[in-house]
């Protein structure tokens, strides 16, 4: 019993070296914190305050002017419903071709799938460039629809490199085996084996999916021109931060009451990150666990 309660008092004494790992974690996290609180301050703070670089921390002069703003402009919601719906179909079709490709490459069996991948890891190096591929989007006819904001980013070889990884690590060639001698076709592995056991991976590299389309807006940039029914919500709060910023600068020495450019860009980025945050805590959770925990048994 005594030899129990020492060995129980040493693992829960906290040492100097854990001292220094806690503040390190605390200020990376608070590296990652304070930018975000900052905004959020900025956004519900008044102009005046933030014009004079009052705001640090905490709201001066509280007012949310700057969100009735956004609101204000009746198409902001069907931008944000453009927005969530790209997203979702972006996201679903980059990971059913990933997960596809991933397992695939992962089986040794695949006949020169060492050069297949060596191919899809060359295109991380190189790109064809901006214009190449506005001149392919306007051969295939898929500017101004809802195709040139999915599919041509909707597969990325790095995150496909990741899950490949993880599939030939983290799967049991013996596991894989086990299904095919019960007459488990590779169809059934991947569905009944390989993704249940790899919820980490593919929570991890749907969200690196998410929120990479979310925060993009440079290709909806160049590929929406006409059909302004069709900009998502970040190119949408782009926009309205170019109107603000010029309404500004042409009538700053006017007494017309306009809403300061800083303080708009603040609430447009609270505005398109909330969501995010908000989805977030549902992933979370799977980072942290096992992919074989009880898969195998010896």
């Amino acid at each position: 019993m005594a030899g129990t309660q020492v060995k129980t008092h040493k693992l829960n004494r906290i040492t100097f070296v854990d001292v220094i790992f806690y503040i390190i974690l605390g200020l990376v996290a608070l590296s990652c914190l304070i930018p975000f609180i900052h905004l959020f301050s900025k956004s519900i703070s008044e102009e005046a305050f933030v014009i004079a670089n009052k705001v640090f921390l905490l709201p001066k002069g509280f007012t949310l002017d700057a969100y009735k703003k956004i609101f204000a402009d009746s198409s902001i919601l069907r931008s944000m419903y453009v927005q969530v719906v790209v997203t979702v179909a972006f996201t679903a079709i980059g990971m059913f071709l990933t997960i596809s490709a991933a397992y695939a490459l992962s089986r040794k069996e695949l006949k020169g799938r060492k050069v297949m991948t060596f191919l899809i890891m060359f295109t991380m190096y190189f790109t064809a460039g901006t214009i190449p591929d506005y001149l392919l989007m306007n051969e295939l006819h898929m500017l101004d629809t809802w195709w040139c904001l999915i599919l041509p980013l909707c597969f990325a070889p790095y995150n496909l490199l990741i899950m490949k990884n993880n599939f030939s690590a983290g799967i049991s060639d013996s596991l894989v085996e086990s299904a095919t001698i019960d007459g488990a076709n590779h169809f059934t592995i991947l569905a009944k084996i390989v993704i249940p056991l790899s919820k980490p991976i593919i929570a991890t590299i749907a969200l690196f999916y998410a929120v990479g389309r979310w925060n993009a807006y440079q290709d909806a940039l160049y590929y929406i021109k006409q059909r302004t029914d069709l900009r998502p919500l970040q190119l949408k709060l782009y926009y309205l931060v170019v109107a603000a910023t010029e309404s500004f600068q042409a009538e700053a020495n006017t007494t017309q009451a306009l809403t300061n450019p800083e303080v708009l860009k603040a609430a447009c980025v609270i505005f398109a990150t909330v969501p995010i945050v908000i989805v977030y805590p549902f992933l979370q959770k799977y980072f942290v666990q096992g992919t074989m925990v009880g898969a195998v048994k010896e």
